[in-house]
């Protein structure tokens, strides 16, 4: 079985071989209506067959898988805090000269195939040297370079609006609203404005942009979903399946408080305190969909977000940092890893009904 943090860099990785693959066919149609067939090639064009073709494509989409993993493993961390234009035109830079060399090992290779000979051939190396100050070599650095700006612009925009958003727009799973149960999770820091006083708007800033990227690693391992960041807080989701399915929801919830526990001297030496949270989870039906002229989102509307946050409001008043709804604790089973302790019977504003509330602590650590 996979991890959830595997799967989802698969997920994200995935898409580039399918657009270079893609750009590859599209530009093998357009070369051969535009030379009304093989005789009007020139010669430095490999002549294509199913085995060439075959090989061609592979090659394109093992490039493209290339591609994505150099992104999601190397380049997007380094490049984080560089604007939209630099990045583009630095990793435009790196791959440029990646594909020269990928091009000097697949285009002798695809030109031993089609003369039927070894790669060491004289001709095979006659052709690839014309070829290269040839209008064809011109042509497919265009070819790379449409599906490597086509891939890059996938990952900044998949980036910037959330994969999963991406890929349901694409999808049109929420072209029309459609009711579902889901978990959300209201996380807000303690004592926030305190913190932003103490460190002014820019450290304060600098301060939120650490703090949700060490929050990151255990959202995705326990399933979670990013919903919504509104200044310190963080709106989490999962639908109730995998919310639920060993406990991912509550699990995220101490992995989070662990991840920021592990790097409580860095945050000391470097703003002078440790942030910490608090959170409210609560479930139910919401209509989720598109909605948007000017800018397109993916919304959840329903009383289950209201209540959610008014319970993570009441985190101060009973005095803990982790507060859960009845209606949940009865959907998990938590056997010995955790336990719920009640708090009794608290009216939410704005609902006419009352909700038992829980607090729930690692089971070796409940007193």
């Amino acid at each position: 079985m996979l991890s959830p943090r595997t799967k989802r860099n698969l997920s994200r990785i995935l898409p580039f071989g399918i657009i270079w693959l893609l750009s590859g066919w599209v530009f093998l149609i357009v070369e051969h209506a535009a030379a009304g067939g093989p005789d009007g090639f020139p010669s430095t064009v490999i002549r294509m067959d199913f085995k060439i073709f075959m090989f061609s494509s592979l090659a394109l989409a093992a490039v493209g898988l290339l591609v994505g993993m150099v992104e999601i493993a190397y380049l997007n961390d380094r490049l984080a805090r560089k604007s939209f234009t630099k990045k583009i035109l630095y990793k435009l830079l790196f791959y440029t000269l990646a594909l020269s060399v990928i091009i000097l090992i697949t285009y002798p290779a695809a030109a031993s195939m089609d003369f039927q000979t070894s790669i060491f051939d004289r001709r095979v190396w006659d052709k690839y040297f014309r070829f290269l100050t040839s209008v064809t070599h011109l042509s497919t650095m265009v070819q790379l370079g449409v599906a490597l700006g086509a891939s890059l612009f996938y990952a900044e925009i998949s980036e910037n609006i959330g994969h999963g958003v991406l890929l349901n727009f694409f999808t049109g799973k929420y072209h029309q609203p459609t009711e579902e149960e889901r978990i959300f999770m209201f996380l807000d820091m303690k004592s926030s404005t305190t913190i932003a006083e103490q460190l002014g708007h820019i450290r304060y800033f600098e301060l939120l942009r650490e703090y949700y990227a060490d929050l990151s690693g255990p959202v995705v391992d326990y399933r979670g979903e990013v919903y919504q960041y509104v200044g310190d807080e963080i709106v989490l989701s999962w639908p109730c399946e995998a919310g639920i399915r060993d406990n991912n929801c509550i699990r995220c919830f101490f992995a989070m408080r662990e991840a920021l526990r592990k790097q409580s001297g860095r945050y000391r030496e470097k703003f002078g305190l440790a942030p910490t949270f608090k959170a409210g989870l609560h479930y139910g039906k919401v209509t989720t969909g598109e909605i948007g002229v000017l800018k397109k989102e993916i919304i959840f509307t329903g009383d289950v977000l209201n209540a959610t946050a008014r319970i993570q409001g009441l985190c101060n008043t009973y005095d803990v940092d982790l507060l859960l709804s009845s209606d949940l604790i009865n959907s998990l089973d938590f056997g010995p890893e955790f336990q719920a302790r009640p708090l009794g019977r608290s009216e939410l504003r704005g609902r006419k009904e009352g909700v038992e509330l829980y607090t729930v602590r690692a089971g070796r650590d409940f007193s």
